[in-house]
């Protein structure tokens, strides 16, 4: 199953992207740090997209599309550092969810 199916998960996602990486030789400069760095530097680009803006309302269809596209290279690298942990990334968000679940926070509203 290709990633442009409809019904596709986690586990096709990641083969393909495996496939990719070993396809170009990139699998020597995947470590946990390097792909942290990266990840950090497409988070930096998203944050960028909403330089100087006063809010969401201000993107234009092109910024929207380049947001996309900064989030997928963000999820990239997720996917990649989940796959060399072990760990399914949905079921890293549904434990994390478990634990929000029983945090309170308090948001002073002046």
């Amino acid at each position: 199953m290709r990633a442009s199916d409809s019904n596709w998960n986690f586990s096709d996602v990641m083969q393909e992207l495996r496939d990719l990486r070993d396809q170009r030789g990139w699998r020597k400069y995947h470590t946990l740090p390097a792909l942290a760095r990266a990840l950090s530097v497409e988070a930096a680009e998203v944050n960028e997209i909403f330089l100087w803006q006063n809010d969401q309302s201000d993107l234009s269809s092109k910024k929207r599309a380049d947001l996309k596209m900064e989030l997928a290279d963000t999820l990239t690298y997720l996917y990649y550092m989940c796959d060399q942990l072990e760990v399914d990334p949905n079921e890293l968000v549904h434990e994390k969810l478990k634990v929000n679940q029983n945090r309170h926070w308090s948001f002073d509203q002046k």
